[in-house]
């Protein structure tokens, strides 16, 4: 539902990840049918998935590391998008990202590659919402990251959680998924 945060919970090998790839259709030979907002997308290519409003932040972050914060951001842009009932998604823009994520907006020109694991992940984080999906997908957003930037991320969670956004987290970190 709208707003809504929900968990896929499981051990590592168990398919949080799978699950999350096949919902985006990054992998052939998917079998069954996914609906989206009220379109059937199982036969749909990833592109296509995200065109509609889904995002994808995966584990291994994938920035394009040549790039900018800035070009990086500019790369996910999407236009606003309206629920079918007529209600506004608030517009992703390059400032608001950088309100919920204050350590972007201090290296707007600092290449991907010469970031930290944190600071990459945030990244991968904003540039999915420039997209203004209206379901993000997270895969493992707490793996691998320093204490205190699982806090921020899960602050940023909760701030998204707070202005409407749905997200589909795959999560070890029973903790972190709890918060």
């Amino acid at each position: 539902e709208r707003g809504e945060v929900v968990a896929l919970m499981g051990r590592n090998g168990a398919g949080k990840s799978t699950t999350l790839k096949t919902l985006m259709g990054l992998l052939p030979g998917r079998a069954g049918q996914v609906t989206f907002m009220g379109q059937e997308i199982s036969h749909l290519a990833s592109h296509a998935v995200a065109r509609l409003g889904m995002g994808y932040v995966p584990e291994e972050r994938r920035i394009f590391g040549e790039l900018t914060v800035l070009e990086n951001l500019n790369v996910g842009r999407q236009p606003a998008r309206t629920w079918p009932d007529g209600v506004h998604l608030p517009a992703w823009t390059v400032q608001r990202v950088f309100d919920l994520f204050p350590n972007l907006a201090a290296m707007p020109t600092r290449r991907g590659a010469h970031m930290s694991g944190g600071e990459q992940q945030m990244l991968t984080v904003a540039r999915t919402l420039m997209g203004n999906p209206y379901l993000v997908l997270l895969d493992e957003p707490s793996e691998g990251l320093a204490p205190a930037i699982v806090e921020q991320m899960a602050a940023v969670i909760r701030e998204l959680k707070r202005e409407g956004l749905t997200l589909l987290i795959s999560e070890q970190n029973l903790r972190f998924a709890a918060a």
